[in-house]
This record gives C-alpha cells, structure tokens and sequence, in this order.
C-alpha cells in the first residue's frame, strides 16, 4: 500500500532503507514470501477490520511498530500462534530478517506492512487491536531532531483510537531523555494509564520477554533498558 503523494519535505521517523546487500535466500523471500504477507492495496478494506487478514480467528490483535530485524515478533509469533501479529518496518534488511524467521517457523500469523508505520495507522479501524509495541525506536537525540520521535501527539492519538478499551500501549527504551519525552507525552494526551505501581513494574521487563540484539547490545554498553506500559482508557 503505497502512497504516491509522498512529500520530499516530510519527517523521516527512521534512518537509512537499507544497508548490507541481501544474501541469496533472503532475496527469494523478498521475492515469493513478501507478497503473500504484505499489506498492499488489495489489504485496505480488510485493515479496518484486521482479523480479517488472517485465515483463522485470532484471540488478539498486536502490532509492532518498528520491528528491526523481526527476533522479537518472530518470537511471540511462535510462542503465541493464537494471536495475529501485524509488523511495520521500512528497513529492507530488517524485513528479510524476519521473512527468514517466518519460513523457518512456518508462521501464518504475522503480517508486514513494509513502509513507514504512520501510513498504516490511519488505515487501521477503530479499537480493532489489543497491542501496540514500541520498542527501541530512535531516539534522534539531537535536539533539532526531536520533531522526528515517533512518540508525538498525532501518533499518540493514532495508537489510541486503535487500540481497543483495556488495550496496552507498551514503550520500551535504553535512552533516558526519550523516555522522560514519552511519558510527558502520553500524560498530556490523558487516554492511557500507566501501569507502574513500584520501579520493579518500569525496569523488569513483561513476563516471558525474549529481549532483542539491541537491547543485549544496550546492557553490555552500560545502558539500562526501561519498559513503559500504558493502558488504554
């Protein structure tokens, strides 16, 4: 599903598409796997509704906003093949990461929207999903370029309205300065409650976390990862 009025001029809320050429069998799956799991054009009606993008019912709706190189949703995938799975990543290498992880696992509950994640909030309908993860988004620490976090109030409002009520809004972070941005923002928005009743609830991870390569990479360079979940009121 692409969007042909793209502006030049528009906020990027990622860096670079791609970056190591793509080994031999990822290009086949960029090629035959990628079409049969993508959210394209013939998707549109379907993502008001997005259980119908799955052949079988699905207990719970989740998705996840910038997925990296895919371990993570892979992983709850596998571990929950119940629920359906909708990824947004626009980073190439990224999706034929988890194009590989989908053909190992023979994973029919995960969906890839391929392209950035605010073309496909608007498209989703109205308290369809049970969760939105954030998880390791970048920071753009410089200050000129705060404007590009994808924690803001236009996509708040986004996350909000898909979410249904009891819904969870999970933000996950290693840089203190987002964090403090995003739990500023999401006050101000009033539609969530966060759930943290003791630090324990923001520094340990949800119950059977996997963890991601960056968030190891995070702690062995000293940084302590923060886990923000947000209820949908």
């Amino acid at each position: 599903m692409h969007d042909d009025g793209k502006s030049r001029q528009e906020i990027r809320f990622f860096g670079r598409r791609k970056s190591r050429p793509l080994k031999p069998r990822q290009r086949r799956l960029m090629r035959e796997l990628l079409p049969r799991v993508r959210l394209d054009s013939d998707t549109e009606d379907a993502l008001r509704d997005p259980r119908r993008l799955f052949t079988r019912p699905q207990e719970r709706l989740v998705l996840e906003i910038g997925f990296g190189g895919g371990e993570h949703l892979a992983h709850r995938a596998n571990e929950h093949p119940e629920w359906g799975f909708i990824g947004a990543e626009p980073f190439i290498n990224g999706v034929a990461k988890l194009l590989t992880a989908i053909e190992d696992g023979n994973l029919s509950n995960v969906r890839i929207w391929f392209d950035d994640a605010r073309r496909l909030l608007p498209r989703i309908g109205d308290e369809t999903l049970d969760a939105v993860w954030l998880l390791y988004p970048d920071p753009w620490p410089k200050k000129r370029h705060h404007k590009r976090r994808f924690v803001n109030p236009e996509n708040l409002v986004h996350i909000h309205r898909v979410l249904k009520p009891g819904g969870e809004f999970l933000f996950v972070s290693d840089i203190s300065d987002y964090v403090r941005w995003t739990l500023a923002h999401v006050r101000a928005h009033g539609g969530f409650q966060w759930l943290a009743e003791r630090p324990g609830d923001w520094r340990e991870p949800p119950d059977d976390w996997p963890g991601t390569r960056y968030e190891a990479k995070a702690v062995r360079e000293g940084r302590t990862p923060v886990y923000l979940r947000f209820r949908r009121a």
